[in-house]
């Protein structure tokens, strides 16, 4: 049992509250997953693309980006954050990763692109939130998950969202039952998971079917005939934000809209504290209808 909840923000007066109102949805979904907490959150502030890393050893941030510029003949930004940092430069994308990985192997990309930023770690959704400032953040869009550990283990790199693209996360409350076959197809079309967390399958299939030319829809519809389990996932982009569950919805969710925002939560009460909800249109998705929302 987990717990996700989402905002999408419709009205930019709202976007300077993104963090103050998504911090206390997520509190709400604590009784449903108290084993690690994560958000990916969306703003338009961001002038250069960010890369969202974490490491288990103590790094100099400082030197980590001094010496990942030198090697790129680039600038390099660092934000640091607990047990992490947040690294902003516009070199090449591909390069960043490559250079990471070869000269910061304990670094663990957690999540990067132009608009996204993305916090997870262990222990209790109120915790994470304070200790990351979340209140405090403001943008568009963000996502966020609190995790039961059911099938894989409660660390980290195991807790959502999990970030297989740029700018693009996946939340999800449910389990695939055929996710080993799904992965073992992944890794021969060159896509390498980390864990042996079923979530990450799932997103990395979202992230090779639209890097393929799919469209998110399309892509998520897909997961409906290759994936086998019981879910509800929540999937954003930096323009994107899509609902999905399964055919038999066994997996709890509700939607408000209003023309201010859409919020989707496992759980009404998360939803409860929103401006506008008693005025809000609340509705469950129906099974295996792709709900997507855009900018």
């Amino acid at each position: 049992m987990c717990g996700i909840v989402g905002l999408h923000l419709r009205d930019p007066a709202l976007y300077p509250r993104l963090g103050e109102l998504i911090a206390p949805m997520l509190d709400c979904m604590g009784s449903r997953g108290p084993d690690s907490a994560g958000l990916a959150l969306y703003t338009d502030d961001a002038a250069t693309p960010r890369y969202s890393v974490r490491s288990d050893e103590p790094l100099d941030w400082q030197r980590v980006a001094h010496d990942l510029g030198a090697a790129l003949a680039v600038a390099v930004e660092v934000t640091e954050r607990p047990g992490g940092a947040v690294l902003a430069t516009v070199a090449d994308e591909h390069a960043v990763l490559d250079r990471l990985a070869r000269d910061v192997p304990s670094a663990v990309l957690v999540g990067h692109g132009s608009a996204m930023e993305v916090v997870k770690d262990t222990g209790n959704p109120r915790e994470v939130c304070e200790r990351y400032g979340i209140a405090a953040r403001r943008g568009y869009q963000g996502i966020g998950h609190t995790r039961m550990a059911t099938e894989s283990a409660v660390t980290t790199d195991h807790s959502h969202p999990f970030a297989p693209a740029a700018d693009m996360a996946l939340v999800h409350n449910g389990s695939f039952s055929n996710h080993a076959t799904v992965r073992r197809r992944l890794e021969r079309d060159g896509v390498r998971c980390v864990t042996d967390n079923d979530s990450e399958v799932a997103a990395r299939f979202v992230a090779l079917q639209v890097a393929r030319g799919a469209g998110l829809d399309d892509a998520l519809r897909m997961v409906q005939k290759e994936l086998d389990g019981f879910f509800t996932l929540l999937v954003t982009t930096a323009t994107e934000f899509a609902v999905l569950r399964d055919a038999i919805a066994c997996k709890p969710a509700v939607i408000a809209e209003t023309d201010a925002y859409v919020a989707v939560s496992s759980e009404y009460h998360a939803l409860a504290g929103l401006p506008g909800i008693a005025q809000a249109r609340v509705y469950e998705p129906e099974p295996e209808e792709v709900y997507t929302w855009r900018r």
